[in-house]
């Protein structure tokens, strides 16, 4: 297992951690003067901007850039709403080209309003990512499907399972030596599965790791969604998880994503950023 400590170039912060308290160009040279090596943006910092000189500063900076966050929810009421949201996620595809982006991340979507279909909403993410991998191939972004808690089935995301996600993957693309399909891992979601190591050994030999986030488990937690801890401040083993997804063959980024609505997003940047680096170092 790589020591994150001597190897900060191999860490990444995804922005959301910041809390969206400054533009994506400071955040951008906040994260590099911190040492970082890698900065995965959100779709609310860049949309609407000049994405190529958002890019060039980016590269400029020297950092690399994980992942792209986030997907349109795919699952719809009806056809012309999932039209919408599947062209939504096409011009995305297109930014993270631009961004030099090694992956789009997907958090799928869970029930349409008033459904309760959800093997219904399971078939439109399949259908849909099938659409966009083709677009992805296209313009070159990977697309990584990225599980969440079950707790957000009904809302966020209808898939659950790391296996699942796999499953998605290889019936959409098959068995193929340089996948354009695969999952981004993330300890939040996937920590309590009793699956979880033979999932990630699955993902590995078929090479679809595509991202790898880390942030805690806090006991209690007071709010599932924005009451992330920092690494080592929960009850998630980050590096026994780390090291599996390592042994699995995943050389990429390690990126922080924390949503703290009440405490991390409430500090200084630079705060942040100092504890995240001891943390790659001693709690990842």
């Amino acid at each position: 297992m790589r020591d994150l400590s001597a190897r900060l170039k191999d860490c990444a912060v995804n922005t959301a951690t910041l809390g969206f308290q400054a533009t994506i160009e400071e955040v951008i040279d906040a994260v590099a003067r911190a040492g970082f090596g890698g900065i995965a943006p959100w779709r609310r910092e860049v949309e609407g901007k000049d994405i190529g000189a958002i890019a060039r500063q980016i590269r400029a900076a020297g950092l690399g850039v994980p992942g792209y966050c986030r997907s349109t929810y795919i699952p719809a009421a009806d056809k012309a709403a999932f039209e919408q949201n599947i062209e939504a996620n096409r011009r995305a595809i297109t930014d993270a080209a631009e961004l030099g982006a090694r992956s789009f991340v997907m958090v799928v979507g869970g029930l349409p309003a008033g459904s309760k279909d959800i093997a219904g909403a399971r078939a439109q993410v399949a259908e849909g990512t099938a659409l966009l991998l083709d677009h992805g191939k296209a313009h070159g972004v990977r697309i990584a499907l990225e599980p969440l808690h079950p707790v957000y089935a009904a809302d966020r995301s209808c898939l659950s399972l790391l296996s699942e996600a796999l499953a998605m993957c290889e019936a959409i693309e098959g068995t193929v030596n340089e996948p354009w399909l695969g999952v981004c891992i993330d300890v939040y979601h996937v920590w309590w599965d009793p699956g979880l190591r033979q999932a990630i050994a699955r993902a590995g030999a078929a090479r679809r790791i595509l991202g790898f986030h880390v942030c805690d488990w806090l006991v209690p937690t007071e709010d599932v969604l924005n009451d992330r801890g920092m690494m080592g401040d929960g009850v998630i083993d980050v590096p026994k998880i780390r090291r599996d997804v390592e042994a699995a063959g995943y050389e990429g980024f390690v990126e922080v994503e924390i949503f703290s609505a009440g405490n991390w997003w409430k500090r200084p940047i630079a705060e942040t950023l100092s504890v995240c680096r001891e943390r790659f170092a001693t709690a990842t």
